[in-house]
């Protein structure tokens, strides 16, 4: 009998020990086990915007299309941009034929300066001439011949002046053929941005651009989702920080159901706002009076990279979904990847 007894204290003894055991087995890793329910797909979201005003004369796409980088979301009224590239065309032929001008006057002015020096060196000898032969010419000749010589000193200066105002001129007429030319690039960018393409591969979202709207420059017509840009934010309690190394293997599990996604932990955030301890206006810290005794574990975000290489057919990702995380911290690439 007591034999029996023994054995039924011995047998709820292990059943007992062995439920404290699971117990605390599943306490632990519930507690510790690098896990969470709180995941979410996220994606980089582009902001498609018109970099040029005007009306919406056509749109090429969708809500939720696929589109690939380069194609035509929408156009804008072309026609006015047109014209102002043609405006900037004739400007800038103006300001090259100025240029043209300018040069020719700077010929021009060469020549006539060339033609003053050689007058000036004739008359400045004719001059000298009669200096030297007092006794042969009138005092009424000398006289004459050395104001025609500063006659002809005087056009070289104004020979000189004036090829020197050509050429100042053909300065300005430069500068107004950059500065025409530059107008132009910018009316041809201007009517090439009449067609908004898509910068990524991705989808589109949220459009709300309709023929005959107007789109102003810089105000977001669609949202545009890489495709190429899915990840996972994991957001794992404080407690189970140490167990999480930037490299570790990740299983991904979508409440949308479906086969088990793979990644890799890509980094772990260093900051997240305090709610309980703000700062106020005069940079002073606002002290909450009360303390809960039961506090509860912060959560941090975890960037885990999703193996985009292997996604099984069919599967479906869109940022907002809500994930299951699991990670294997005896599984990564570099045991030297722990966050420090």
């Amino acid at each position: 009998m007591k034999i029996a007894q023994y054995i039924r204290f011995a047998i709820t003894a292990f059943v007992v020990l062995l439920a404290v055991l699971i117990g605390a087995a599943l306490w632990r890793h519930y507690m510790y086990s690098p896990w969470t329910r709180d995941g979410h797909v996220r994606a980089n979201v582009v902001r498609i915007a018109p970099d040029v005003s005007g009306l919406v004369t056509a749109v090429n796409v969708l809500d939720n299309q696929t589109v690939k980088k380069g194609d035509v979301l929408f156009v804008i009224d072309r026609e006015r941009y047109t014209d102002a590239e043609e405006q900037a065309k004739a400007n800038f032929a103006a300001a090259q034929a100025a240029v043209q001008a300018a040069t020719a006057n700077i010929d021009a002015a060469k020549a006539s300066l060339a033609q003053s020096k050689a007058n000036f060196d004739m008359y400045a000898a004719q001059a000298k001439r009669r200096q030297d032969l007092k006794d042969v010419v009138s005092s009424e000749d000398r006289t004459n011949a050395v104001a025609t010589a500063d006659a002809a000193r005087a056009a070289v200066s104004k020979a000189q002046a004036s090829l020197e105002q050509a050429t100042a001129a053909k300065e300005q007429a430069l500068a107004a053929v950059k500065q025409a030319q530059a107008a132009l690039s910018t009316a041809t960018l201007n009517l090439q941005r009449t067609e908004v393409r898509a910068t990524v591969d991705g989808y589109v979202t949220n459009l709300l651009v309709r023929v005959g709207d107007y789109a102003t420059a810089g105000s977001t017509r669609l949202a545009l989702i890489d495709r190429h840009s899915f990840w996972v934010d994991g957001y794992f309690e404080e407690t189970k920080l140490p167990h999480v190394h930037i490299g570790d293997k990740a299983d991904i599990r979508l409440m949308a159901g479906g086969v088990v996604l793979h990644g890799t932990v890509e980094g772990i955030a260093r900051g997240i706002a305090d709610a309980v301890d703000p700062s106020t206006s005069d940079l002073l810290a606002n002290i909450n009076p009360t303390f809960n005794w039961v506090r509860l574990a912060q959560r941090v975000p975890v960037r885990v990279r999703i193996d985009a290489d292997h996604l099984p057919k069919g599967t479906v990702l869109v940022a907002g979904q809500t994930a299951t995380l699991i990670l294997h911290p005896d599984d990564h690439a570099d045991n030297g990847g722990t966050a420090q």
